[in-house]
């Protein structure tokens, strides 16, 4: 690793501005001896460390070495395009060994050639925009290679018929599909198969770790090895797809499907129409009898009662339009539920006993099938090791069903099966230790490291905490925390993002905030993020106010970023039925659940809060936490402990210094990690 790393290696040859970093070479080595021994490693790699190029060099030599296949995975898009715009390609041209890389996204990244077809003509745009759109994507379609939609920048990033012509696996015809050879599906999969360097996201990672040895089989080429880089979100995404899931999108998507089959008997054409619209009908009735969450955007948890609840128990609406659908109808069962899935039913026996079915038919009989599944295990709702929830987004209703433990699956279907899995992110420890991550991935066996940083944080950073706050409970707390917040963005001359545990919180802050600063101000939700972010960057001293999605994935580098201020210690929400389920189990097996669960895991979005700040071996700023549990609670100290060593100061003047050579006039405690 020496020959690469260090300060006369094939890096820094190539790359003027390369640093020596004593904890990317160690970094490094940890990986390749994880890979030479075959055991798993957790690896803590702050900003800085070079973490990307540390564990890609031995993948690369552990895969050219043995001809076993390495998956990387991340959390993000953002840090997927940069192995495959920068960090791969400029390995292929400095390392003596030459490897393959392909990337593979998530199959609603990639167009259908054959939907997109079936789409031409038929009702799935509104608008003059859409049609030009449309028009856009289709010329698009015949020239790209890929099918991948990132290619349509200069498109809108939420196209509404885009769902209409995407290659989701719901809807694919596999090898009965006559664009099965040209599919960008199938394309995207042989070019991972002829690579050593196989680049996919956790989306996509653990939705085929799910389907492995199933009945749909693997999408992901076999490997010899996994790094899961931002392995701080593996739970909530394992969670995910480890779950059972439906909507009200899945059943109108499927009727549509349904009215776009042709027969040349007309009977059975007049059939199709009578049963989809049997369906739509106790779809709806379905539907509305959830009264969880009914107005509201968000995830609640379903009562114990969704499935056996009286009429009495829903609302009226559903209880009279059943009744007239029972008069019209004798023998027409008593719940919604029931109702449908007898409707559903009656879709695939039809389809089924149609002799030359098209290969589209026999695809709407397995959707079919695989919807009446999920449908019926979540409303029977009887496997206790689940949680039982509905979310409301939009005009969209879905109904899922998640696992409240994941460490028993991934070790079955991950740990145990797969040789070396290597574990890294910025933020994987609390309390200096691993042992929340371990517990929470049933990961029993593995190595461990934290990598040293090159950053030096009691220099280049300064903790702010302010003298007097009210408890975040507090009618009081609004108008305390924008207070503080004028106070710093004018000691620090704008240049912040002002991060909020809730989307409530966002906007009360920046409408108290907002009209009393002389500085650029900007709100999440304005536009998309990206073109935020491209907003900030470029206006000098602006203020951005936002939530947990700017919380990671976000860079920006230099003095444009210079202090962030985060308003409530970032735990769990309680209300969110999975986190409940996590707490109620951890209580359950005579645990804590705040200690154990909900500090943990809020130290680690802290530190990703503050990983937004420092960049850089030059970039100086402040983190500023508004919360005075981090000093008034017991467990304020781990959180501090938790931070990586910095100054601390509740005095708002010295702010002003940071940035000028005033600041080592002033005397600051120092956290200790």
């Amino acid at each position: 690793m020496q020959t690469v790393f260090g300060p006369d290696g094939v890096i820094a040859k190539a790359h003027p501005e390369y640093e020596h970093r004593p904890g990317q070479i160690e970094m490094a080595q940890a990986v390749l001896r994880a890979f030479e021994q075959k055991h798993h490693l957790i690896v803590e790699a702050g900003t800085g460390t070079g973490k990307t190029l540390a564990y890609l060099v031995p993948a690369i030599a552990a895969a050219c070495g043995s001809g076993a296949r390495v998956v990387v995975s991340t959390g993000t898009k953002n840090l997927q395009e940069q192995l495959m715009d920068k960090d791969l390609p400029f390995l292929q041209e400095v390392l003596p060994k030459k490897f393959r890389a392909a990337v593979m996204k998530g199959r609603s990244n990639y167009g259908c050639l054959h939907r997109i077809k079936r789409a031409e003509g038929m009702p799935v745009l509104q608008g003059l925009d859409q049609i030009d759109h449309f028009d856009e994507v289709v010329r698009w379609m015949t020239k790209t290679e890929t099918g991948d939609r990132a290619e349509l920048s200069n498109l809108p990033e939420n196209l509404p018929f885009w769902r209409h012509i995407d290659a989701r696996s719901d809807t694919c015809l596999g090898q009965k599909c006559p664009d099965f050879d040209p599919c960008f599906i199938t394309r995207m999969r042989q070019r991972a198969l002829d690579a050593d360097i196989v680049v996919v996201n956790h989306h996509l990672f653990f939705g085929d770790l799910a389907l492995r040895n199933g009945a749909y089989g693997a999408v992901l080429p076999d490997y010899g090895a996994v790094i899961l880089d931002e392995a701080h979100q593996i739970e909530d995404v394992a969670s995910e797809y480890f779950g059972v899931q439906t909507s009200n999108y899945q059943i109108n998507d499927l009727l549509r499907d349904v009215s776009f089959l042709k027969f040349e008997n007309r009977e059975v054409e007049r059939e199709l129409t009578r049963v989809s619209a049997r369906i739509q009908r106790f779809a709806d009735m379905f539907w509305i009898s959830f009264h969880e969450g009914r107005g509201l955007e968000g995830r609640f948890a379903l009562t114990p009662d969704y499935r056996t609840a009286s009429g009495s128990d829903r609302p009226s609406s559903a209880k009279s339009s059943l009744d007239r659908d029972q008069r019209e109808q004798a023998g027409t069962p008593a719940y919604p539920s029931d109702a449908l899935d007898n409707a559903l039913n009656r879709l695939e026996t039809t389809l089924d006993a149609l002799k030359d079915a098209p290969a589209d038919a026999e695809n709407i009989i397995r959707r079919t099938r695989q919807l009446r599944f999920d449908l019926n295990f979540i409303i029977k709702g009887d496997d206790k090791s689940f949680v039982y929830w509905l979310e409301r987004r939009g005009r969209g209703v879905f109904l899922r069903a998640s696992p409240i433990d994941v460490s028993g699956l991934l070790q079955d279907k991950l740990f145990e099966k797969v040789p070396t899995v290597i574990l890294t992110s910025a933020t994987l420890s609390s309390a200096g230790n691993f042992r929340f991550i371990r517990e929470r991935l049933g990961l029993d066996e593995a190595e461990e490291m934290i990598a040293e940083s090159i950053f030096d944080f009691e220099n280049q950073a300064v903790l702010y905490l302010p003298p007097r706050m009210p408890d975040p409970r507090s009618p009081q707390w609004a108008r305390a925390a924008a207070d503080e917040v004028i106070k710093i963005v004018n000691a620090t001359e704008g240049r912040a993002f002002v991060l909020s545990t809730s989307f409530a919180g966002m906007n009360e802050l920046y409408e108290r905030v907002a009209p009393q600063i002389d500085y650029p101000s900007f709100l999440q939700g304005s536009t998309s993020k990206g073109a935020l972010l491209k907003k900030f960057r470029s206006t000098p001293n602006a203020v951005l106010f936002a939530t947990a999605s700017f919380w990671q994935g976000v860079d920006v580098r230099g003095e444009q970023l210079s202090c962030v201020i985060i308003d409530k210690l970032p735990f769990a929400v309680p209300s969110d039925p999975i986190v409940a389920a996590r707490q109620r189990n951890i209580e359950e097996q005579g645990g804590s659940s705040f200690y154990e669960y909900s500090v943990p895991q809020a130290i680690i979005s802290l530190k990703q809060g503050l990983g937004r700040l420092i960049r850089s071996t030059t970039d100086r700023g402040v983190l500023a936490v508004l919360d005075p549990r981090l000093r008034t609670k017991i467990y304020g100290q781990t959180f501090l402990q938790s931070l990586p060593p910095c100054r601390i100061t509740s005095d708002i003047e010295q702010l002003r210094c940071v940035f000028n050579d005033q600041v080592s006039s002033f005397k600051f405690q120092v956290s200790s990690s």
